[in-house]
């Protein structure tokens, strides 16, 4: 019987510059769609995995737009609801070498942002579901959204589904009158499999890791298995707690990593080099769409569905947009050792 994972989340208008121009140099935009959650879901239906993405759009063309693009992949989006007057947008500068990428936010009074608890029939949407998927992008735009996340978590635990969390911890967000680790702390509360990195455990669980310099080029994976431990005793429901491992040589090139701590063992993946990233936005969002995957997929075999997260995100640092949009066999692949990037022919 096929799995059914639902996402939650706010999705956006993605104008990026071309290449690697600057903002104050830009004379046109690429536009896109993007989103935490929304680029979760995507990589899922990739997957062949039956999936829904919910959220709050605009009745407008570009709301339409919106949903035609994730309806192009697969996602399933008639759990979407509308009302508002404006779809939230992003701006993205890709950095290269030592220039650091920027993101400028422009999502104040978006649909997404203005969401209250009760508009979402949350029993209805998680019917035959198995798995519901948020992160803490959600709860960072705004009270109401944060209220209905939570709403939708306690929903998903009376109906006995999974529910994962990307800590996804983003300062330029936290704008309504709140911190991070004041709000957090009771949605990850019903939640069984929490991904996140030392800074995302710091902020919004107040966690810290031990002995870590991530700027040194190099992060060791047994370091975060005190902050797997700490996460786990603070929230009993916790059963796994992944940490995914970039340590940042520029921007053009990274390590990367994952680590999965499941009460006993900690479980480490292959590392890799990524030498020449295309586009690393996202990078977070394709590490969790394929953990899910293989979480769903590989069950028992922890190490697998961590190797599977990891050369599934490694092969997104090689595309443009939000998207992860490869294939189950092309990240296998990857996970078997061909790195070659030759030609299929």
């Amino acid at each position: 019987m096929s799995k059914k994972v639902v996402t939650f989340g706010e999705i956006m208008l993605r104008l990026s510059t071309p290449g690697y121009q600057r903002f104050t140099q830009a004379k046109e935009y690429n536009a896109t769609f993007g989103g935490g959650e929304a680029n979760v879901a995507v990589s899922l239906a990739n997957y062949g995995i039956n999936v829904d993405f919910v959220t709050r759009l605009p009745e407008n063309d570009l709301g339409r737009a919106c949903k035609m693009e994730l309806q192009r992949f697969g996602v399933g989006t008639d759990k979407i609801i509308y009302g508002g007057n404006r779809l939230g947008i992003y701006f993205l500068e890709t950095g290269a070498v030592s220039r650091g990428s920027k993101v400028i936010y422009d999502r104040a009074y978006s649909a997404f942002s203005e969401i209250k608890p009760g508009m979402i029939d949350w029993e209805k949407v998680f019917e035959g579901a198995d798995w519901f998927h948020w992160t803490g992008i959600t709860p960072a735009v705004s009270q109401g959204a944060a209220d209905v996340c939570l709403e939708a978590i306690q929903v998903a635990n009376r109906m006995g589904l999974t529910v994962s969390c990307d800590l996804n911890y983003r300062k330029n967000l936290w704008k309504y009158g709140k911190k991070c680790h004041e709000v957090m702390p009771s949605l990850v509360e019903g939640c069984d499999i929490v991904l996140g990195n030392e800074e995302d455990a710091a902020m919004a669980l107040n966690i810290h890791p031990e002995g870590v310099d991530v700027t040194a080029g190099k992060v060791e994976g047994a370091a975060y298995e005190s902050v797997s431990r700490q996460i786990m005793a603070k929230f009993p429901k916790v059963k796994k707690v992944i940490t995914t491992l970039r340590s940042s040589i520029n921007a053009n090139h990274n390590n990367w990593a994952g680590v999965l701590w499941d009460g006993k063992k900690l479980y480490e993946s292959r590392h890799y080099q990524i030498t020449h990233i295309v586009d690393r936005v996202g990078g977070g969002d394709s590490f969790m769409g394929g953990l899910i995957y293989g979480l769903l997929t590989y069950q028992g075999d922890d190490q697998k569905a961590l190797d599977f997260a990891v050369a599934a995100s490694c092969l997104k640092h090689t595309i443009p947009g939000d998207f992860n949009m490869v294939t189950v066999d092309e990240v296998e692949k990857l996970m078997g050792g061909d790195a070659s990037g030759r030609v299929s022919r």
